[in-house]
């Protein structure tokens, strides 16, 4: 209550300039919808959607991390967030663990949770170890892997060589990671709230799904049991990247946008 309390002043401010831009540009309607509801207000709002550094993707050298899964995972799945408990990396060991109770090609199957760990911030630390206790409570430890702070050659092996993402955070405002995982080809199953309802494509680039283990375990049975699904949907993945999140898609609407109010 404090933090109210100490921005109240601000807002009234903050809603009067705010309303006195020609245009303001927003991440997402999801992003949308949470200014219109602070500032009611405040009607010039647009959604600009960030754009994709592909070159990054195209021309990054990956590092072959061959010793990161055992040789016997045909199935890998990757939960890339910072290691904070907001991001609910939880789930992802729960559906791992709902897809061992309802797979009979398990020892197949691998979960790599990878993301930023900072070793100065608390949450980090803790929650790495009890992420690690959790997935030993579930019996799925000797079937999951925990990376810390990755380079971004090892981000891209794991981005091009994985089955699915895995997002499982709800309410971002837009979320990167999921544009990523489409422009490498890598289908998604994500949270069906805030930004991945306007990036995913449910059943088309991947599933959206309520946040709950059994959906997400569900879908990844999908890829188990379909081995035409990836392919079919991480090329889908890749051309709508291509067609919305490209940086000529930004320039283009930033162009017409800033045309119309010339």
């Amino acid at each position: 209550s404090s933090g109210i309390n100490a921005e109240w002043p601000l807002r009234p401010g903050e809603g009067l300039t705010t309303s006195m831009a020609d245009k303001i540009f927003v991440n997402s309607l999801y992003t949308k919808g949470v200014v219109s509801e602070t500032f009611s207000h405040v009607q010039q709002c647009e959604v600009l959607y960030p754009s994709l550094n592909t070159s990054k993707f195209e021309n990054g050298y990956e590092i072959v991390c061959t010793d990161i899964v055992p040789n016997s995972a045909e199935f890998v799945f990757l939960s890339l967030n910072r290691y904070e408990r907001k991001k609910n990396i939880n789930l992802a060991l729960e559906a791992m663990s709902f897809v061992k109770k309802h797979c009979n090609e398990f020892e197949k199957c691998h979960l790599i949770v990878a993301g930023g760990y900072d070793s100065r911030v608390v949450e980090n630390v803790t929650h790495h170890l009890e992420l690690e206790q959790f997935s030993q409570e579930l019996e799925i430890h000797d079937n999951t892997t925990f990376l810390r702070s990755i380079s971004d050659e090892t981000k891209l092996y794991l981005l091009r060589n994985c089955t699915a993402l895995l997002y499982t955070p709800s309410n971002e405002h837009f979320g990167i990671v999921p544009v990523e995982s489409m422009y490498c080809s890598m289908p998604v199953v994500a949270v069906n709230s805030g930004g991945p309802l306007e990036t995913v494509q449910d059943h088309v680039t991947g599933f959206l799904c309520d946040p709950r283990p059994e959906k997400f375990g569900e879908a990844m049975l999908k890829f188990i049991e379909q081995s035409e699904l990836k392919g079919r949907m991480g090329g889908a993945g890749k051309k709508r990247v291509q067609d919305l999140f490209s940086f000529e898609a930004f320039t283009e609407k930033l162009h017409s946008t800033v045309m119309e109010l010339s």
